[in-house]
């Protein structure tokens, strides 16, 4: 009965492994852009990129909005960020989340104050990026138990759930204090969570990915690309 036992076990676990190749997590993501203006911008201007945090109970991630900026200061055609939290500290309590301007004809006004363009001249922003999105977790099945008996502990089950990362990117452009066009990106992916004594996460990067894709096309948008 031992050699019966000590066969199967490696069998399972071969098992357990080709079902962890075969349910490798997987994102599909588009990108949509709508041009409204003309774009292109200089060696030495800037772009700061803001996340939308109007409402006591959403916001735009920080995390999200870093990742996007750190993104487009790399690679081919670099861009020159300015991070959010200084330019929002220099610029209290203008872009605070209460006052900042929803639409460009708030911009329009705000640069009529001589504080908040000097403050745009020496940053040198040329355009400045609105986020706003989130990630959204649904459709969890499956479940996942696990116990502790004499012979140690362990965990069986399976679990899964789909996650969807959704934001668009509003591009201001500051020496004409208009709108310039918008970008959409949508990242969807399946992640598992199997357990065979140990849980193995197989989780798919939906914001990385996001992320990764509308830095890119900010890039081409801003570059007039």
């Amino acid at each position: 009965m031992k050699l019966v036992r000590d066969e199967i076990k490696p069998l399972t676990v071969s098992i357990f492994l080709l079902l962890l190749a075969a349910l490798s997590s997987c994102t599909s993501t588009t990108v949509d852009e709508f041009r409204q203006g003309e774009t292109g911008i200089e060696s030495d201007q800037s772009i700061v990129i803001l996340g939308r945090r109007q409402a006591s109970d959403y916001e735009t991630r920080s995390e999200f909005v870093s990742c996007v900026g750190d993104r487009m200061t790399r690679g081919e055609n670099p861009i020159n960020i300015v991070p959010e939290q200084e330019f929002v500290d220099a610029m209290f309590p203008w872009f605070e989340p209460r006052t900042a301007p929803l639409r460009t004809s708030d911009l329009e006004r705000l640069m009529a104050e001589e504080v908040v363009a000097e403050k745009m001249a020496e940053f040198g922003i040329r355009y400045m990026v609105w986020l706003d999105g989130f990630t959204e977790t649904t459709d969890r099945s499956g479940s996942i138990s696990c116990a502790v008996g004499p012979g140690g502990a362990g965990c069986f089950g399976f679990g899964s759930w789909e996650d969807d990362a959704n934001f668009d990117a509003r591009v201001w452009d500051v020496g004409t204090q208009t709108n310039v066009g918008t970008i959409s990106t949508d990242a969807t992916g399946q992640s598992y969570l199997p357990a065979l004594i140990i849980p193995i996460p197989l989780i798919a990067r939906v914001e990385a990915n996001a992320c990764l894709r509308l830095a890119n096309q900010l890039k081409e948008f801003v570059n007039g690309s």
